[in-house]
């Protein structure tokens, strides 16, 4: 079997773009390039990788085949950023980050890599807290943000620490006090979000003794925000996402206080990327300790 790099990159960009046509542009080549490739992989696996009745899809055998293919796409660019490698570092990251990791520290982070290292650019992909592992094993991102990661990545900064914080109306009752118990939230109704924050929410009902039951449950956290505007509700986010909030929210510090750790880190299955490794040497251990996060 002789699969080439090129057979590869035209699958692995027609599954992303969802055509040939915008394959072929990114690509710089003619489409009959792509399809020409994509069926000599498919000469070369010994079958069918894409589905092309009614749309493109990939196959049982394509979806086996994809996962290598990205891997290897991976470390061909890892390997060809190493030998570019010199006293000037230059290309382009792709960092997975959750939304409110993505607003309230990853501006800082974008600020102090370009200045110490103004030959990477960055760029950014929002997800939720499941999906960030799963992208940077799969390939689809060269680095990321990760949220409570356990084990701790190999390699892995700490780069941030902020905690799950009420949130509540401008207006309400809850608001006026210091701090308030998990409990007191329930008597309101909890807005949760599958997001990433529910599994942490059920935790800590779970550590507390407390039943777990939510009153609705949402993706978006804009959703979620107008929700508690309406009177629907309140909810425990991270207190990163303060700077989200419209005017007449506010967020408010638990009773028993859970903190949640941010580490940057690359794949655990695959080898780093080099301008990652650069970048988290740049970025440096005493980084966390200048994040100012206030409720």
């Amino acid at each position: 079997m002789s699969v080439t790099i090129a057979q590869l990159r035209a699958l692995v960009t027609v599954i992303d773009r969802a055509s040939f046509t915008d394959a072929a542009n990114e690509l710089g080549v003619g489409q009959s390039a792509i399809s020409h490739a994509v069926t000599g992989l498919e000469k070369a696996v010994g079958g069918r990788v894409l589905r092309r009745d009614g749309g493109i899809a990939l196959t049982a055998l394509g979806q086996g085949v994809i996962e290598h293919a990205r891997a290897a796409l991976a470390s061909v660019s890892a390997l060809e950023s190493a030998v570019r490698r010199d006293e000037t570092l230059t290309g382009t990251v792709r960092l997975g980050a959750v939304a409110t990791v993505c607003q309230g520290l990853v501006p800082d982070l974008l600020a102090l890599w370009s200045a110490r290292l103004p030959g990477i650019s960055v760029s950014i992909y929002e997800g939720d807290d499941e999906e960030m592992p799963e992208w940077l094993e799969a390939g689809l991102v060269d680095a990321a943000v990760l949220v409570e990661p356990s084990p701790a990545p190999r390699g892995g900064l700490l780069v941030a620490t902020d905690e799950f914080a009420a949130l509540v109306p401008a207006d309400h009752p809850l608001a006026r006090q210091d701090s308030i118990p998990l409990d007191e939230l329930d008597d309101d109704g909890l807005i949760v979000s599958t997001g990433g924050c529910e599994t942490h929410v059920k935790t800590m009902h779970d550590e507390l003794g407390l039943p777990y039951v939510f009153s609705h449950r949402v993706r978006e956290m804009s959703t979620m925000f107008r929700m508690v505007q309406q009177g629907m509700g309140v909810a425990v986010i991270p207190s990163l996402g303060r700077g989200m909030l419209p005017d007449d929210l506010v967020l408010r510090p638990l009773a028993v206080r859970r903190p949640r750790q941010l580490v940057l880190a690359g794949p655990s299955t695959r080898p780093w990327h080099p301008l990652v490794a650069a970048l988290v040497d740049a970025t440096g251990a005493d980084f966390a300790s200048t994040v100012k996060i206030e409720l």
